[in-house]
């Protein structure tokens, strides 16, 4: 009988620690999954509707979106994807002091590099007002959302002011932040954005309904190596490296649930070997120096908030061929880092509104879409 025992006993022990691996499989898996939705207020109130009913039919569950000018709008579009089983990641913007300068828009001479205020010119006080506004309207709405980001790419010229215009034609590097004239410029904006970021992360504690909501900062563009760019250009930017490493070292890890990345991947070589071993290389040298496994101590996983490929075709229906070996290819690629747990979330770009980009093309989702999307990774 005491045989018998410890043999029962061994048994439930080899059956605890195969459902811990199982279990641990399946939470590597857990991974946010989702789509971009461009610009949702571009389209009437009733386009909206139908491109969130094709989102349902597909199975999508998550999408990203930027608040615009006119919040309520923006708030009855979230609260119309809720309806439909749909939750929302939305990027806010902070609000600016009053008679701040304005950097003008100058296409001609800087393609990309929008117009705007610097960020060192940031109002923590009146952002923060905003921000419990419009939280307090998604709690009066009963909206949770999948997550909340504050800014879009500021490691770079386009969308951060505080960057020189014509630049050095250079990533700035950590030193540079502390003792270039210009990297000295972007970190005074950047020192500026975090107490906006705290001012977020008041006004989400202080919710009814989102205090659990995952807070994300600004989201970073792939720039890994520093020094003068590999193919010249008239602006700068700041790596990712650099960059999280001074945010972190100003109190970032306090404020915030994820680190924040977006990738765009080569598309050149489609089911090629060397072409893809040489966008895995890129992706892991971006991911592994900055996304650290879920509970490290020592820095946090990173959600992917924007990645894909453009397909320029605009015939009907859309070629996809090529595309769609490439996503598949990223699918395995990015199912390695999460089942590290180094990546928490992956949100495509996009599902519509910026049409190089999209995957809801000529009335159907693309066979590169079904494969950003699909709900498990098999790789």
């Amino acid at each position: 009988m005491p045989i018998l025992k410890q043999y029962i006993r061994y048994i439930a022990a080899c059956v605890f620690l195969v459902s811990l691996a199982f279990g641990s499989m399946a939470h590597a898996q857990n991974v946010v999954r989702g789509v971009n939705f461009v610009h949702p207020l571009q389209y009437s109130v009733a386009d909206q509707n139908t491109a969130l009913a094709h989102l349902k039919v597909a199975g999508v569950h998550i999408i990203r979106i930027g608040i615009e000018e006119d919040v309520d709008k923006n708030i009855d579009f979230i609260k119309r994807a809720n309806a439909q089983g749909i939750a929302t990641v939305l990027i806010l913007h902070g609000k600016y002091a009053p008679n701040a300068p304005i950097r003008p828009y100058r296409p001609n001479e800087f393609p990309g590099m929008w117009a705007g205020p610097p960020f060192s010119a940031l109002d923590p006080g009146l952002s923060g007002q905003y921000f419990q506004q419009v939280m307090d309207k998604l709690d009066a709405d009963r909206i949770v959302l999948a997550g909340l980001e504050l800014e879009n790419e500021i490691n770079m010229a386009g969308n951060n002011p505080d960057f020189s215009l014509p630049g050095e034609g250079k990533v700035l590097d950590l030193n540079d932040l502390y003792h270039d004239p210009e990297g000295q410029q972007v970190a005074k904006g950047y020192l500026q954005y975090l107490k906006e970021l705290a001012a977020l992360k008041r006004a989400r504690d202080h919710s009814k309904l989102n205090r659990q909501t995952p807070l994300l900062p600004t989201s970073l563009v792939d720039i890994v190596q520093e020094g003068p760019w590999p193919t010249p250009k008239k602006y700068d930017g700041v790596s990712v490296g650099a960059t999280l490493a001074f945010f972190r070292a100003n109190g970032l890890d306090k404020l915030i649930d994820a680190y924040n990345l977006h990738t765009y991947p080569w598309g050149d070589g489609p089911g090629t070997q060397v072409s893809a071993i040489h966008r895995l290389r890129r992706l892991q040298g971006l991911v592994m120096p900055v996304c650290r496994p879920i509970a490290s101590p020592n820095g946090k996983p990173c959600w992917i908030t924007e990645w894909g490929f453009a397909n320029a075709s605009k015939v009907c229906p859309s070629d996809e061929h090529a595309r769609s070996l490439l996503v598949q290819e990223m699918m395995g690629d990015f199912g390695q880092l999460i089942r590290e747990r180094r990546l928490t979330a992956l949100i495509y770009y996009s599902w519509i509104g910026d049409p190089p980009f999209d995957i809801y093309r000529c009335g159907v989702l693309t066979e590169s879409g079904r494969a950003a999307i699909e709900p498990e990774f098999t790789h």
